[in-house]
């Protein structure tokens, strides 16, 4: 699966531990990163600044839905069920 032009739901609804540019202690789930641009594409895309774990995320069907909204659902679901407690 190809990620969804101008869906950014991999640049919300997780949280990302990693320093990013600005964001110096990573952001928290359901933040949107500081370089995901009004419509909805990542700033640093092929920058070598981007932290791994965003080169690392593959749109699979099972993380991303039918829709944008079932990606911030299911992304926001998996962030919460493997957060430590």
């Amino acid at each position: 699966m190809l990620c969804r032009p101008g869906c950014g739901a991999c640049c919300i609804a997780p949280s990302i531990s990693s320093p990013i540019p600005g964001m110096p202690s990573g952001k928290p789930a359901g933040e949107r990163c500081l370089h995901l641009s009004v419509d909805n594409l990542c700033q640093l895309f092929g920058d070598p600044r981007r932290p791994a774990v965003c080169g690392e995320f593959d749109a699979d069907h099972e993380v991303c839905g039918d829709s944008r909204d079932d990606a911030i659902r299911l992304i926001g679901w998996l962030e919460q069920a493997t957060s430590a407690v």
